[in-house]
């Protein structure tokens, strides 16, 4: 596991070295939380698929907006702790806030979460978010673009099934092996430019519900 451990070591080391404070006070722009990229990064337009099977990228912007997590539709505890701190979040909006801001969920098991498995899942906290999914390769650059870790399980199936018949470890399915993956969210412009990172616990503490109207005014969602 000292690989696994030196891993997530480099994504959280190259992550905080874009990063230029912590909003910890209220004051900034009326921020009580969050914090801010030194220099906004542009996300690059890796292509991927909606969840309605249309063609996009990691970059498109309707001009909303965006709130991006990584997660998956099997993840037992983060992400729908997560989302449903999300919807709490959005659900605090007015009509018209709720109009300039996109909550969306980037797959880390591109394998199992097809556009469909993604929109019935988002339909279980809200009909308005919206998830993206693509190759295991495109997904895994659009990871390392937004710095967020993402490790698949020790073995896949396949791997497993070998260290049975040899006797190694027992078997185990692949719905069973846990992903692990960043948690944080991160704040994309309408520019596509990623500008901003809020902990999990942000999310679920009530610093996201605070701060979203703040953020719909200072970064310009339309």
């Amino acid at each position: 596991m000292k690989w696994l451990t030196a891993a997530l070591l480099t994504v959280a080391a190259v992550l905080a070295g874009l990063l230029v404070y912590r909003s910890a006070a209220p004051g900034r722009g009326g921020l009580r939380g969050g914090t801010a990229l030194d220099t906004p990064l542009a996300v690059p337009p890796l292509p991927l698929t909606d969840d309605r099977g249309r063609p996009t990228t990691l970059a498109a912007s309707d001009g909303r907006l965006r709130l991006v997590f990584f997660g998956y539709a099997r993840c037992p505890d983060v992400c729908p702790v997560t989302l449903a701190g999300l919807e709490r979040s959005y659900k605090t909006l007015s009509d018209e806030q709720r109009r300039r801001v996109q909550v969306q969920l980037v797959t880390v098991d591109p394998v199992n979460d097809t556009p469909k498995v993604l929109r019935d899942y988002l339909d279980r906290f809200d009909p308005a978010f919206s998830g993206l999914t693509g190759s295991p390769d495109t997904i895994n650059a659009a990871a390392k673009a937004l710095f967020v870790s993402n490790v698949a399980p020790a073995a896949d199936h396949s791997e497993h099934m070998q260290m049975q018949s040899q006797g190694d470890a027992p078997a185990v399915s692949a719905p069973d092996a846990a992903r692990i993956h960043g948690d944080e969210l991160r704040v994309i412009n309408p520019q596509g430019q990623f500008v901003r990172v809020y902990t999990n616990g942000e999310v679920m503490d009530g610093t996201l519900d605070h701060d979203l109207p703040a953020l719909i005014r200072q970064y310009g969602g339309g």
